[in-house]
């Protein structure tokens, strides 16, 4: 009797272990606006993960994270010594400085240079990240530095389990890490999307529509919503990260392909060189392309909040369906609120060159 009573016990404990939500650490899908001329000519924006759990014994290289440690941004970008991902503390990722207590309230172009050379005369010079490792991109470091400086994020927050996160570390430290970056197959969002299916195996694929088969931030975004909405579990919470005024005008709204091509100029030679395939872009943004990831407004979250990235979401006073956190999540993210559109005009700084 003694011992199935301590059978019972250990199954009661387990299943407490397995169920609490202290044993769900917390994930996001980054939605990162484009900003300045390349923002006009290419209004995609980027895509980055961010992990609570998962943080970096260098760069380059990845580990479970301490206590009190707030987990890492993940992104690839070109012009980092040929590397294919790096990863970044999540403050110095968003600001260029080690702790929240030192970020601006309002910058200028030169305290933001300023602030990413002493970050990368520490962390990257040391390690090579400065150089381009033969991209055409010069700089691409200042890319992972001060990413709030230049632009609006969109975090789209969600659980995830020890195991998975686990699964992620070893596939990344397993692999070369050598970069193919090709704009068109191997961009930043086709990155996110290899990220998201470490996570959950075989959801996240390329397809010829939308986009013509071109992997899009705005694209990758919509299908993890749309995932979420199925799987309840996961918890989707989206977040506002505002761009810190002073540095750039305010950025733009994300754009899919289809979108990019039918509301800018470029319509037009492409409609005279073929067509056939603007007629399918214009179908396609008919279809798709005129979707708004965010319905309603998110909590915005401020350097010293960022913890509510890594909250649990289980007991908080967001509904637990996922279905409504992710169908209605904030207002259109072309639009500029009244607060921001008073901050851009005589005096402030000038549209990005």
């Amino acid at each position: 009797m003694a011992r199935y009573a301590r059978i019972v016990a250990f199954a009661l404990i387990a299943a407490a272990a397995l169920y609490c939500p202290c044993c769900q650490g917390q994930a996001a899908l980054l939605l990162e606006q484009p900003y300045g001329v390349y923002g006009l000519l290419n209004p995609t924006g980027h895509s980055a993960i961010y992990l609570e759990r998962v943080c970096a014994v260098t760069p380059v290289k990845l580990r479970r994270c301490r206590p009190g440690e707030l987990g890492s941004v993940i992104a690839r970008y070109a012009g980092v010594d040929g590397y294919d991902w790096v990863a970044m503390p999540l403050i110095p990722y968003l600001y260029s400085v080690e702790r929240a207590g030192e970020v601006p309230a309002h910058v200028t172009h030169k305290e933001v240079i300023e602030m990413r050379d002493h970050y990368s005369e520490v962390h990257f010079d040391p390690i090579g990240l400065e150089k381009s490792g033969g991209s055409w991109v010069p700089r691409g470091w200042t890319q992972l530095v001060g990413a709030s400086y230049q632009r609006r994020i969109y975090a789209f927050r969600f659980n995830t389990t020890p195991q998975q996160d686990d699964k992620l570390i070893a596939e990344l430290n397993a692999e070369s890490n050598r970069t193919h970056f090709h704009m068109l197959t191997r961009n930043c969002a086709d990155f996110a999307r290899k990220i998201l299916d470490i996570y959950f195996p075989h959801q996240f694929r390329r397809s010829f529509f939308p986009d013509l088969g071109i992997t899009t931030p705005k694209q990758i975004t919509d299908e993890f919503v749309r995932y979420a909405r199925k799987h309840p579990s996961l918890q989707l919470k989206a977040f506002e990260i505002p761009q810190v005024p002073g540095f750039r005008r305010f950025s733009h709204q994300n754009k899919d392909v289809a979108q990019s091509f039918v509301t800018t100029p470029y319509a037009v030679p492409l409609a005279l060189l073929s067509p056939y395939v603007a007629g399918g872009l214009f179908v396609d943004y008919l279809a798709r392309g005129r979707y708004h990831l965010l319905r309603k407004p998110p909590v915005v979250v401020d350097p010293e909040d960022l913890a509510a990235l890594t909250e649990p979401a289980y007991g908080q006073q967001n509904s637990p369906n996922a279905d409504e956190a992710a169908s209605g999540v904030a207002a259109d993210s072309s639009e500029v609120s009244e607060a921001e559109a008073a901050n851009i005009g005589p005096g402030k700084t000038e549209p990005a060159p």
